[in-house]
């Protein structure tokens, strides 16, 4: 049924690419054929392509039934069945992020996980500053949880591998104390219902080598973050559903919030360190994909459950940070160009790294359409009306009509999804957990009107960071700024001053030789002339949106979760009042033995 639905899939996409080009031939060839019309038809073509596959990721969550027969959320992990949750961190807040492991904690404890749960806080900071803040949080965090719930901290003095490398050393020097591994991030937070239930499902199936869940976004604030967030909390779940019906047991690995099982991951994914010199070569950054086609390819299985709920994370509130997080995805996509042709990967291990590079390679391929679009017309040829002597002359068709189901095409495959996700829920009675189906259509119109002003803006920061990793440059592993706020006017100029030039040259060039497709450029190159004020606009708090008319309204700001409860709570508090640590917390640079017998080196 799987590699039926896939095969199903890639003939719908290859379907509508080649629509897009037969219509497209329409309308290019009216004045002749030339080489730039073949351009923009190629381009169009793998453009649309990659569209339709998105739309056929929805459709296949739309028709795909949930799954249901599961132990209850609230049931005990197995007897003997040992945890550890790690928590990697690198440069962040420490108050923030341990007050995610309190909460965890506290949740864990109150659905009866108790003593078959360790939490391993994983540094890899090198601020002294930081550091000594997480040592002095790490006091906090012990004495807010108890003896009774074991916590370990540890920091490496130096990163190699970055957070794979992280979880790798773990794995080496602790891996062997533990039956599975809940891989986190430093903004995740879970329910401690959800860790155990992921424990079970675990013990359920031996061959399943690892778990991902889908983390839904909390404390956005923005009007930016706020569109991520209902996108995550509405329509993810459906497209999720469409991965793990085409990915079946060779599904993805998305970093965070999933578990995997200890002796799987220790044997299959120790990763190489790459020939060369970065951006291709050096460790690789987008490991977790390249994980789960080893798991695969030693012949385990990789799941995604979208049902398990009570799994979170925090996304960035504003473009600038957004773009920033997006660069260092858009290098790690680029190197598993190097590892398709790997020997022993499943060969649709192969086609999800093909597709993270489309992903990325999609924003210039529709720029360089933009251009072709433009410099065509003046490159037009007087058209032969008698091509064949003595016979009647033969005058240019006009192919509006082409034009017209082209745009609509292309509009039905972005916007088509959404709206059946919308009368779907309606159906379900899903929308009742977001306000109802009206308030539903508003936020999935507010969302769409968004992200179309925006996507102009992103399309150029995805083609420089393209361009910049075929140059050779290497974007490293920043920090993130999980706190990011605010965007001044200065700030998003000093971001985006570029996307304006290039904005007001499209434009001008648009003008000049091709005046007939100017309201269509204006289209992507109006909000590129407006770059810094949407960056900021868009970085301003958009909760009075949610609040008084419902737009962007989630299931989880309605119900608000217990654990995410906890962690607002222990947050204001820290916060509020940062106490003295009575007693020292263990070195800097080792983790507590869960065994209790010292410290593990």
């Amino acid at each position: 049924m799987v590699k039926l639905r896939r095969i199903a899939s890639t003939l719908f996409a290859v379907a509508m690419a080649a629509i897009a080009s037969a219509l497209a031939a329409g309308y290019f060839f009216t004045d002749g054929v030339q080489w730039i019309d073949l351009v923009r038809i190629a381009l169009l073509a793998v453009s649309t392509a990659w569209l339709a596959w998105g739309a056929a990721l929805a459709l296949n969550g739309l028709l795909s039934r949930r799954r249901d027969g599961w132990e209850d959320a609230h049931a005990g992990p197995a007897a003997g069945a040992m945890t550890a949750i790690l928590v990697p961190i690198y440069n962040e807040e420490p108050a923030k992020s341990f007050s995610h492991v309190a909460a965890m904690a506290r949740s864990l404890r109150e659905a009866g996980g108790a003593g078959r749960f360790h939490f391993a806080i994983l540094s890899d900071s090198n601020s002294d500053r930081i550091v000594q803040e997480e040592e002095f949080w790490f006091g906090r965090l012990r004495q807010e949880i108890g003896p009774d719930f074991p916590v370990f901290y540890r920091r490496r003095p130096t990163n190699p591998g970055k957070k794979a490398g992280n979880i790798g050393d773990f794995i080496r020097t602790s891996g062997a104390l533990y039956d599975y591994l809940i891989i986190l991030d430093a903004d995740s937070l879970m329910e401690g219902a959800a860790m155990m239930q992921m424990v079970r499902r675990m013990e359920a199936d031996p061959e399943l080598g690892l778990l991902q869940t889908l983390p839904k976004v909390i404390h956005a604030r923005s009007l930016f973050g706020r569109a991520i967030q209902f996108s995550a909390s509405y329509y993810s779940p459906i497209y999720a559903g469409g991965v793990a019906t085409l990915q079946g047991s060779e599904g993805p690995f998305w970093g965070h919030n999933a578990i995997t099982r200890t002796r799987a991951f220790a044997q299959s994914c120790g990763l190489p360190e790459l020939p060369g010199k970065p951006p291709f070569g050096g460790h690789i950054l987008s490991h977790d994909y390249v994980e789960a086609a080893l798991l695969a390819r030693n012949g385990w299985k990789v799941r995604i459950d979208p049902d398990i709920g009570g799994s979170y994370e925090e996304g960035p509130d504003n473009l600038v940070d957004y773009a920033k997080r997006d660069r260092r995805w858009c290098q790690g996509n680029l190197q598993h160009s190097r590892l398709i042709a790997a020997p022993g990967l499943k060969l649709w291990s192969r086609f999800v790294f093909l597709q993270g590079i489309i992903a990325y390679v999609a924003a210039p391929l529709w720029a360089l359409f933009l251009v072709a679009s433009i410099v065509a017309p003046a490159m037009q040829v007087i058209p032969d009306y008698f091509p064949v002597p003595g016979l009647l002359p033969v005058f240019p068709r006009v192919a509006q009509e082409n034009a017209l189901a082209l745009l609509s095409g292309v509009l039905g495959l972005l916007i088509g999804p959404k709206l059946l996700i919308v009368l779907d829920g309606a159906l379900s009675g899903r929308n009742r957990q977001f306000g109802g189906t009206l308030r539903c259509l508003v936020g999935v119109f507010c969302e769409i009107l968004c992200t179309s002003i925006l996507a102009p803006l992103m399309m150029l920061f995805q083609t420089r960071s393209v361009a910049e990793v075929i140059s050779g440059a290497d974007g490293g592993w920043p920090a993130a700024n999980r706190e990011a706020g605010r965007v001044s006017l200065s700030e998003a100029w000093s971001a985006s001053w570029w996307i304006v030039a290039i904005g007001s040259i499209t434009i001008g060039a648009a003008y000049r030789l091709a005046p007939d497709f100017l309201p269509w450029v204006m289209l992507v190159a109006g909000p590129q002339l407006v770059a810094p004020l949407l960056i900021s606009w868009t970085s301003f708090s958009g909760t009075a949106l949610g609040r008084r008319f419902g737009v962007f309204a989630t299931a989880e700001e309605r119900t608000v979760p217990l654990a995410v409860t906890m962690q607002e709570g222990l947050l204001r508090h820290w916060r509020a009042s940062p106490l003295p640590v009575t007693g020292e917390g263990p070195p800097a640079a080792h983790v507590g033995s869960p065994a209790g017998e010292g410290h593990l080196k």
